[in-house]
């Protein structure tokens, strides 16, 4: 299979066999307007390919949500998941090719080049140094992530990116999310745990002037 058909998946997730080690990712609700009150965390939404990132001592894979394997085409991020100081790990993320201007090139994922290039926006951990965090509260999970990450290896700083947590008026940072021309926002809710599925702890809310380019 050329590595500019990986992204395509032609069956649904219930008619494969999930590989060992995978873990259902997070799918967020759909929300016409982003929740309010101080109970949220909002994240920018990149557009770009779901990504679960597992490391286990030296071995590393990377699967879509479909379980669809990346390992072979994302060399960066393969690469970066590799330079993480603990022997086990699972990382919920995006991968995105980013222009200069920080925007996503979804287009560049298609080819084989992009998929080489592409980085890891991360925004969840689901397994640290082999303790299932499931359990614990979201800014626990990203607080973990982000020492995880605080690492100064070139490989890891230059293929995976924490995602940035925006707190404040959902409203207003959604409005602000549709002036950068970027696909929308996603909040989730402070406190909750990482579910497999679907969930309304997470609400994904659509800019409807979003273009892809």
């Amino acid at each position: 299979m050329r590595a500019s058909m990986l992204w395509r998946v032609s069956r649904p997730i219930r008619s494969r066999s999930k590989p060992p080690g995978f873990i259902l990712p997070c799918q967020p609700a759909l929300a016409e307007r982003p929740p309010s009150g101080p109970d949220w965390l909002r994240e920018n939404k990149f557009d770009g390919y779901r990504v679960i990132a597992r490391k286990d001592g030296e071995q590393v894979r990377l699967w879509s949500r479909t379980t669809s394997d990346y390992s072979k085409a994302v060399t960066r991020i393969r690469d970066a998941l590799a330079a993480l100081p603990v022997d086990s790990a699972v990382i919920d993320g995006e991968a995105v090719v980013l222009r200069p201007d920080n925007s996503c090139d979804f287009e560049a994922l298609r080819s084989r080049q992009g998929q080489a290039e592409a980085i890891l926006v991360a925004y969840d951990l689901m397994v640290d140094d082999g303790q299932d965090v499931r359990p614990e509260p979201l800014e626990a999970r990203r607080k973990r992530l982000a020492k995880l990450l605080s690492r100064k290896s070139k490989a890891l700083r230059d293929g995976i990116q924490l995602s940035d947590a925006i707190t404040g008026d959902g409203a207003a940072i959604f409005r602000h999310a549709c002036g950068l021309g970027l696909e929308g926002i996603v909040s989730k809710r402070i406190g909750s745990r990482y579910v497999s599925g679907r969930t309304r702890a997470w609400l994904k809310t659509k800019n409807p002037d979003f273009e892809r380019r």
